[in-house]
């Protein structure tokens, strides 16, 4: 009994260390970036995407939803690292409804999908022309606690007692 509730833990705390998903790279193009695609004459339509970033808007439209994301290379988490210099916009579109207040500007999302027709489109007043994806699955990042400490946004903690501050 007492080995059982030992593994129990043990599992309960592994489980709080996951971060995120992690989507398999067989069979995607994990060399492409939007700017390239967005760039490129060549075809990429069919092209299996791992992408992320940040959402710049959401459109709630009649079959889908419509994100418009500014790219950035993916930690090894496959989280955004919103810290290093970004790669272009794209376009999601996500079968069915979103919550706009979920997936709200400035939060972090990565997709998965199939990258479909460029569309032609506006950054302000400049035109621009967004890679397409069409998700096959959506992960929307928690947002990050704002930490006026160390710096570090990682805080790990473990032990029994009592503090006084």
């Amino acid at each position: 009994m007492r080995y059982l509730l030992v593994l129990t833990l043990i599992l309960l705390l592994l489980a709080g260390c996951a971060t995120g998903p992690r989507y398999e790279t067989t069979g995607v193009a994990t060399d492409l970036v939007p700017s390239e695609v967005s760039a490129s004459t060549q075809d990429y339509q069919g092209s299996q995407v791992i992408w992320g970033g940040m959402i710049v808007a959401t459109r709630n439209l009649a079959d889908y939803t419509e994100l418009e994301v500014l790219a950035y290379p993916l930690e090894n988490n496959q989280r955004p690292a919103a810290s290093r210099t970004p790669q272009g916009r794209f376009l999601v579109r996500a079968p069915g409804y979103l919550e706009e207040v979920s997936y709200a500007p400035g939060r972090r999302v990565t997709v998965t999908g199939t990258l479909g027709e460029k569309v032609q489109g506006q950054v302000g007043e400049a035109p621009y022309t967004y890679p397409l994806v069409h998700a096959r699955d959506t992960h929307l990042w928690p947002l990050e606690s704002r930490s006026t400490d160390s710096g570090s946004n990682t805080r790990f903690s473990i032990g029994v007692g009592v503090i006084f501050r």
